[in-house]
């Protein structure tokens, strides 16, 4: 009842910022190569790169993180990844000046309106779509990992990525690095999270260009594996998911006796 609890309310949550209109499909036979440099959100040190190699429905998205939140507790700390994107043609990562309740950090829905809702969520394995947005025994975790995955995007994500709209954005921000008034604060999409499980960490706008033939191999981004850590998280998914309940508990007991 706990994973259920700690999964299905906050994939609601977020599932309320996902995209509702769908863009035209891309044609079956059009090949793309997108990439993005990942900056700092939040002052999490988080850093990288992202390359999305597109065959009609088919795409390969390859991801080096570094920087990133190490440990939550005893297991990696889990860092869900997903692409983005804004209901207006102009998509963007937010600026600091998005931070609306002054807390000193951009929290998601802060940065929503700037990145948009998520289209799909960049999983280990398994589901990709915004019901996954927060599946955090599927996604990779730890400081510094490389990522890469085959998987079949809807048409709206096609769309997002072959016209310059889409956004990949890296959540999860070791709580050490925050102001004290978010290091206390719980996430606004569930309060039995705290804020750094789900706050941005890394962004970047995908910029993409048609080919006429998809280079041999893919697009070199230097990745060697499948996915760097995340033979880790998924052996620790129970402790992961304590992991998370166990630091909402011991914040709410710092803030409790603050």
């Amino acid at each position: 009842m706990r994973k259920s609890m700690l999964l299905t309310v906050p994939t609601l949550a977020l599932g309320a910022l996902t995209m509702a209109a769908a863009p035209a499909a891309a044609h079956e036979g059009d090949m793309w190569s997108s990439q993005a440099t990942l900056n700092t959100l939040n002052n999490s040190g988080t850093t990288g790169d992202v390359m999305v190699d597109l065959h009609g429905a088919e795409a390969t998205v390859k991801m080096n993180v570094s920087g990133a939140a190490e440990t939550f507790m005893d297991g990696p700390f889990p860092h869900a990844q997903h692409i983005h994107s804004p209901e207006q043609a102009a998509a963007e990562c937010p600026p600091a000046s998005a931070d609306t309740d002054g807390d000193g950090v951009v929290n998601t829905p802060e940065g929503q309106p700037f990145y948009g809702g998520i289209l799909t969520s960049l999983t280990t394995e398994g589901d990709t779509s915004p019901d996954s947005a927060l599946a955090v025994e599927r996604f990779p975790g730890g400081g510094a990992y490389t990522y890469e995955r085959t998987m079949e995007l809807d048409a709206e994500t096609r769309a997002a990525v072959e016209d310059g709209t889409a956004v990949v954005v890296v959540h999860g921000v070791d709580p050490t690095l925050l102001p004290a008034a978010a290091a206390e604060k719980m996430s606004p999409l569930n309060p039995d999270l705290p804020l750094a499980a789900t706050l941005p960490a890394a962004c970047g706008v995908l910029t993409a260009a048609q080919m006429d033939a998809m280079p041999e191999g893919g697009a070199d981004t230097g990745v060697a594996q499948e996915t760097g850590s995340t033979t880790e998280a998924v052996a620790l998914g129970g402790g992961i998911l304590a992991a998370v309940a166990g630091g909402a508990w011991a914040l709410r007991r710092r803030a409790a006796r603050a």
